[in-house]
């Protein structure tokens, strides 16, 4: 298994789009079965040989429906923007989804894939709905294969294997 990090430095486009969108997909899966990774950084992902993504960092995940997703209030004035610190409170649980773009994908044009194919994930909506969803005991499906590998794509709707297939 190569960090995604490390993965992503040499990738072609279209390779970078394959696992980045994997990534996400990784990320909205844990958070499907009440998983918050916590950290989020490219390094505490793995694409293995089947450029797979998985997760292997878990010593700051914790229960989705713990955390509280907030959105960063308006600054009130101009020192409020230029302070070191936040002029709002942020409480141990508090986890701020917009500022994930600012730290978790460094080079441009996969971060502008990532916001393309899982922006939804930099914005606290996501993440409320998902645990709306969790606490209502919703089961979110969650494929464990790629589109293009599922029975029904690979055999077709009937189930049968479509002609001259392999």
């Amino acid at each position: 298994m190569v960090p995604l990090n490390i993965y992503l430095e040499d990738a072609t486009i279209e390779e970078a789009e394959e696992v980045i969108n994997e990534y996400g997909k990784a990320i909205k899966e844990m958070a499907a079965v009440n998983i918050f990774p916590g950290d989020m950084l490219l390094k505490n992902f793995g694409v293995t040989r089947l450029k797979r993504v998985v997760f292997y960092d878990y010593d700051e995940i914790g229960f989705l429906t713990d955390y509280n997703f907030r959105v960063i209030p308006e600054a009130r004035d101009y020192e409020d923007e230029m302070s070191a610190a936040p002029w709002y409170s942020v409480g141990h649980m508090d986890v701020f989804p917009e500022e994930f773009p600012r730290f978790l994908i460094g080079r441009k044009e996969v971060r502008d894939i990532f916001l393309r194919l899982h922006g939804d994930l930099f914005s606290p909506g996501f993440w409320i709905k998902t645990q709306e969803r969790l606490r209502n005991r919703e089961l979110v499906g969650v494929f464990p294969y790629r589109q293009k590998l599922r029975f029904r794509r690979k055999y077709g709707v009937s189930g049968k294997a479509s002609e001259g297939g392999s």
